[in-house]
């Protein structure tokens, strides 16, 4: 029996022939992430190892982004403790305030992550870097801590669901509105524990800035991972960001899947997921009058250069409603000097919108955009649970970069075709 994607880099990396779904197998790792949030736990964990060594200096990546500028006393004192950890095992690649950026954008950019990795973080969201040809999945603290200190981690291999893709994304449709429509259609739970592997001729279709948005939200079906094949487009941002060598894998002919759908982008439309599950969807066409208090865009999901540049788009020459809050928030660094360079910055100012510092701030409720009793927030964030970013009867509506702008402007969720 034929192998998938997913299963051929876990069986190279457990250093077996192959292996199969439900199998308990030990693999070694190319890179352990961990935050600000998660990784002081690992270490508090570490005391009770007799190895407290790291096993690599270099494979281990800690990125202080979600509480950072420190929102307090609690947050400054975490921060510190990883950074402390970070120089007494001289960590290669820390990254702290003036060099951080929103983890899951940060490592691409840094290379940190090649097509054929594994990776495991202490974030959910590490299923990110699938969009490299790489597998990548979220675990606990307590794992990241063994993970660091050996190198290995266990994992059951995944049985597998096939995405064709095929077709051209209409004016305005993203990779945001892909992973949407996608989730609404399967359900917060229709991907648990598999891996959504992404294929067909309209792969071309999706940038990787795309494709980094659906792998990111893979969680949010519940799945282990989201993997996309490694073609033209991949190897091109690897040779740009990375120096690193590189696998690629592609899925057996006669690999297995639980599931198979097709997903024809010509047919999609902006689409909202309204509160409290990102499976709620709505198109733009059915979510009718819904005024709103906030509009955040940003994250690890949407928050890279071209993001900012369709939300930019959309507000040149325009100004944000009166009564919105407008909180634009680069991914990383990086993306930040971009904006400044190209003029976005000055286009969000002069609509009224303000910028932050790289962080996940608002996304998690932690800081730079708390919402009070009853107020709703347009995100284009990944999740949208019952006081996830602040209030308990607060709203979240999850939407691409163009939605969430022309929301901006129109003080209520709008497609950028209503302006």
């Amino acid at each position: 029996m034929g192998m998938t994607m997913t299963q051929k880099i876990l069986a190279a990396h457990a250093g077996l022939p192959s292996v199969a779904a439900g199998d308990l197998i030990e693999a070694k790792l190319d890179l352990v992430l961990g935050n600000d949030v998660t990784t002081p736990v690992a270490i508090n964990e570490l005391s009770k190892f007799k190895k407290k060594d790291v096993f690599d200096k270099d494979k281990i990546a800690l990125v202080m982004d979600h509480f950072t500028p420190n929102k307090d006393i609690k947050s400054a004192e975490h921060v510190k403790q990883v950074r402390d950890f970070s120089n007494e095992n001289q960590i290669t690649n820390y990254f702290d305030v003036g060099a951080m950026g929103i983890e899951h954008s940060l490592l691409p950019e840094k290379g940190l992550v090649v097509a054929g990795d594994a990776v495991i973080g202490a974030d959910s969201h590490t299923c990110t870097y699938g969009a490299l040809g790489a597998f990548s999945t979220g675990v606990g603290s307590t794992d990241m801590a063994c993970g660091m200190v050996t190198g290995q981690t266990w994992f059951r291999v995944p049985s597998a669901i096939k995405f064709v893709i095929t077709g051209k994304k209409p004016a305005w449709v993203s990779g945001k509105d892909v992973i949407l429509h996608i989730i609404g259609k399967i359900g917060v739970d229709g991907a648990r524990y598999r891996s959504m592997e992404f294929v067909g001729d309209g792969i071309k279709e999706l940038t990787m800035d795309d494709r980094f948005t659906i792998a990111n939200m893979a969680i949010e079906a519940g799945a282990k991972n989201g993997i996309f094949p490694v073609d033209e487009l991949t190897v091109e941002y690897l040779k740009e960001h990375a120096t690193r060598e590189y696998k690629a894998y592609e899925a057996d002919e006669d690999a297995e899947y639980d599931e198979t759908y097709t997903i024809d982008l010509s047919t999609l439309r902006p689409t909202v997921a309204f509160p409290h599950l990102p499976e709620n969807t709505k198109t733009i066409d059915e979510v009718g009058d819904i005024t709103i208090d906030q509009v955040v865009i940003g994250s690890c999901t949407n928050g890279r250069i071209s993001d900012m540049r369709i939300a930019a788009d959309v507000l040149n020459g325009r100004t944000c409603a009166k009564n919105v809050r407008v909180i634009i928030i680069p991914a990383t660094q990086a993306v930040y000097l971009q904006m400044i360079k190209e003029g976005l910055a000055e286009i969000f100012i002069n609509a009224g919108a303000i910028i932050s510092t790289p962080t996940c701030g608002p996304c998690l409720g932690g800081h730079m955009g708390i919402l009070a009793h009853g107020e709703r927030s347009v995100s284009t964030t990944n999740r949208n649970f019952v006081g996830r970013m602040g209030a308990i009867d607060s709203e979240i509506y999850l939407a691409s970069p163009a939605v969430a702008a022309a929301s901006a402007v129109l003080g209520k969720i709008a497609s950028p075709e209503e302006l």
